[in-house]
């Protein structure tokens, strides 16, 4: 008996030990409370890491800290930051998970400008979510698959748009085994754009419960009898022309979007992102993502990403609209899922 009761205040202690105090974590980030070597490694310990204040880890989640804390302090950033699973990765950590392919290729296909866009007669606000047609935030792991869930989103909501029933999920599993030949790498990196041409090739893509998710390079498992949406072709939008992408966010549905993602952005909690340092040349696009909205009045747009709910705004992000921050408009696309399109 006495055996059991020490098992279990173990466990109780254990469970004490790894559970996330997110209210603390957001004091200490915004600079309110200057926290003792105990209670940093208490917050280290609530991410899965043994507290050795010695650890290499431990080091580098503290410097990344005192950078979130700055930039938190500047009254001159529009955004902030918080602390989440990517404060405690290295470098070559982020760059492995950051792996969208480069759009230069693409972004010269889409360099003539096909038509003038007005906006004036859009809606100050779009949020497809209230439509009911965007799928809940998924997580790629470790995976440099961004690009697989920007394109399960965007194809998600656009078969839902079109059959009129609730979203699917589908897979990103069968374009990180089976889109290679498209220019594609799975975990490795991809663009959207080019899965697009994969799945209207292949005849389809399967749902997420048929070829699930495991977020590490397979051999191709596709069944075509298990075909779940379609793609007919995909419409890219013209290299770097941002009112042609707010234009095609509100008439027709959510944008794969891809943009240069730096250091300062793993962390962000909320706000309008936007970095002047960032490049806007499609040869530096390393994150895919999707646009599900935005905002005219308060200049954003409304970003879905695949990085899990607990990062960000619930999974989302808001980033600068119109000045084409850090690329976003280099290899915009989006795919045709009738033949009966209209551009």
């Amino acid at each position: 008996m006495r055996q059991t009761i020490l098992i279990a205040v173990l466990v109780l202690c254990a469970a004490s030990v790894i559970a996330r105090n997110v209210t603390f974590e957001q004091e200490v980030a915004h600079g309110r409370h200057n926290p003792t070597e105990a209670e940093l490694l208490k917050i280290f310990a609530s991410f899965g890491f043994h507290p050795n204040p010695l650890s290499d880890r431990f080091r580098l989640f503290k410097k990344r800290l005192t950078n979130i804390i700055k930039h938190n302090l500047n009254p001159h950033k529009k955004f902030t930051q918080k602390i989440n699973k990517f404060t405690f990765k290295t470098q070559e950590e982020i760059r492995s998970l950051n792996a969208a392919q480069n759009c230069s290729a693409t972004a010269r296909e889409n360099m003539s400008v096909k038509k003038t866009y007005n906006l004036k007669d859009l809606p100050q606000y779009v949020d497809w979510r209230t439509k009911g047609v965007v799928t809940p935030v998924k997580d790629q792991g470790e995976c440099g698959s961004c690009w697989t869930f920007s394109t399960t989103g965007a194809l998600e909501s656009h078969w839902a748009l079109h059959t009129g029933n609730a979203p699917l999920l589908l897979s990103e599993q069968q374009l990180i085994d089976c889109a290679g030949a498209f220019n594609n790498f799975g975990c490795d990196g991809g663009l959207p754009s080019q899965a697009y041409e994969y799945i209207s090739y292949a005849g389809g893509l399967e749902t997420e419960g048929d070829y699930p998710y495991e977020g590490t390079d397979n051999s191709c498992e596709f069944n075509r009898a298990q075909v779940a949406a379609k793609v007919v072709s995909s419409y890219n939008i013209t290299f770097q022309d941002e009112n042609e992408l707010i234009y095609h966010l509100a008439t027709v549905g959510p944008v794969s979007i891809a943009y240069e993602c730096t250091d300062d952005f793993m962390d962000y909690e909320g706000g309008i992102y936007s970095n002047p340092s960032c490049s806007k040349s499609p040869e530096d696009v390393n994150h895919a993502v999707l646009a599900v909205g935005y905002n005219l009045t308060g200049n954003y747009y409304i970003v879905k990403n695949s990085w899990g709910e607990d990062w960000g705004i619930n999974g989302y992000f808001y980033i600068e609209l119109g000045s084409n921050m850090c690329g976003l408009a280099d290899c915009a696309s989006y795919p045709i899922v009738h033949t009966h399109h209209e551009q």
